[in-house]
């Protein structure tokens, strides 16, 4: 339980520093015998700031609670 408490926490914080993720696809527009033309196409993953706050509580209870029930 410690271990995905750790997880969301890390993920929550990449979610707040990075706010978006762009990444590229290579698509084929053209495809002849003796002829290709490709394009690349921009894909963008927008990170929501609640989500990266609410995955990092998250975290921080999921590790509290993995914590007391160690002890007990």
């Amino acid at each position: 339980m410690r271990t995905i408490g750790i997880l969301l926490v890390i993920l929550g914080i990449i979610a707040l520093a990075v706010p978006s993720i762009t990444f590229m696809t290579t698509e084929r527009a053209v495809d002849t015998s003796f002829l290709t033309i490709d394009y690349q196409k921009p894909h963008t993953l927008i990170l929501n700031p609640i989500a990266g706050i609410v995955a990092v509580a998250a975290g921080v209870v999921m590790i509290v609670a993995g914590r007391r029930r160690g002890v007990v």
